[in-house]
């Protein structure tokens, strides 16, 4: 009977894909990886006083960039349809446009700045 059981529980997950398309621990270990790097290359262009103009729009991309990696292998988007991705690549999109208005308006444009 345990035999049976283990067959269907098997032939289910083929059936639903959950096997398919995931990849190994070393692979989630080269992208966390690279988040530390990309987060240590963030903390390096915060203290690197030269960086001060390009500051800001250098750690908007290398945050979004974190955000994609996040999105697109811890959360499994990779593995789902298109549609799921594109609605949260549209987030992604959309938050990003708006911290970057924001700066404009407080730190580009006299009148709404400091």
């Amino acid at each position: 009977m345990s035999t049976d059981v283990k067959q269907n529980e098997a032939a289910g997950a083929a059936d639903h894909g959950h096997d398919e398309g995931h990849a190994s621990a070393a692979f989630y270990v080269w992208i966390g990886v690279i988040l530390a790097v990309v987060t240590g290359v963030e903390v390096a262009i915060f203290y690197i006083e030269a960086m001060d103009p390009y500051e800001a729009p250098l750690l908007v991309v290398l945050s979004a960039a974190k955000v994609v990696l996040v999105i697109m292998f811890f959360m499994h988007l990779k593995m789902e349809p298109r549609f799921l991705t594109w609605v949260f690549m549209a987030g992604v999109v959309l938050a990003t446009f708006m911290v970057s208005a924001l700066v404009v308006l407080y730190h580009v444009l006299p009148v709404f700045g400091g």
